[in-house]
């Protein structure tokens, strides 16, 4: 998409896997998650079948986006850090999956006006509010580009839970045992949509917004999951 390009002008849909390939590719990865991490998921009747959406979760592991990706039903668009994209074979199957570079390091304007165009054409946005892994499993502070994402697009939130992956091997330094996992009682949970917007006549700051984002996690995670109150 060039800079000259308005985004809302691009099919955003043609950078995302769909139809039969995204089938079996779901297939295939909510079998590797049973066996492997005995995955099971919660809450599918709260995710909306059509209509934008921005998908929030907690971040842990190395998985989680993977994971979430095997639970969602619908087509899904998402973030990824840039750097992966400069990696042979993982680069382009990220971006033939519907990933798309976001500097964690500045505020990533390209990245936002994509976000926006994704949810702006109706579709579904996944997002790590955090911008990335929790060290210690306990969820953090979401960065304000996640609140400023929903405020502009006005879409639903549409928050989640990923339960159970911290301790599992596969995530580098990261690798924690201060939250539940590594037991093969992996859990993805979907909370019901919410719409997070100001009062009438009031403001809401992006930094407002994002944790309004945390909070609805925080609301389907075991208290383990949690910042000491």
């Amino acid at each position: 998409m060039s800079s000259e390009t308005p985004p809302d002008e691009d099919n955003v849909s043609r950078r995302v896997l769909r139809g039969t390939a995204r089938r079996v590719v779901r297939s295939i990865l909510l079998g590797l998650g049973r066996a492997g991490v005995g995955l099971r998921i919660e809450g599918l009747d709260n995710i909306p079948p059509t209509g934008p959406l921005l998908l929030a979760a907690n971040h842990v592991h190395n998985l989680d986006p993977i994971l979430l990706a095997a639970a969602f039903p619908r087509e899904l668009h998402f973030m990824a850090k840039k750097e992966l994209f400069a990696v042979p074979v993982v680069g382009p199957i990220i971006a033939g999956c519907g990933g798309f570079p976001v500097d964690r390091g500045a505020a990533d304007r390209g990245a936002i006006r994509q976000a926006e165009a994704v949810l702006a054409q109706g579709q579904a946005l996944a997002m790590f509010p955090e911008g990335t892994r929790s060290p210690s499993g306990v969820l953090r502070d979401a960065q304000p580009g996640a609140g400023l994402i929903l405020l502009r697009s006005g879409a639903p939130l549409l928050p989640a839970a990923i339960i159970g992956t911290a301790g599992l091997p596969g995530n580098g330094a990261k690798t924690t045992k201060t939250t539940p996992g590594g037991k093969r009682n992996v859990i993805v949970r979907f909370g019901r949509p919410v719409v997070i917007a100001p009062e009438p006549g009031a403001r809401m700051s992006s930094r407002e917004a994002a944790g309004r984002i945390m909070e609805e996690i925080a609301l389907l995670l075991p208290d383990a999951y949690l910042p000491p109150s």
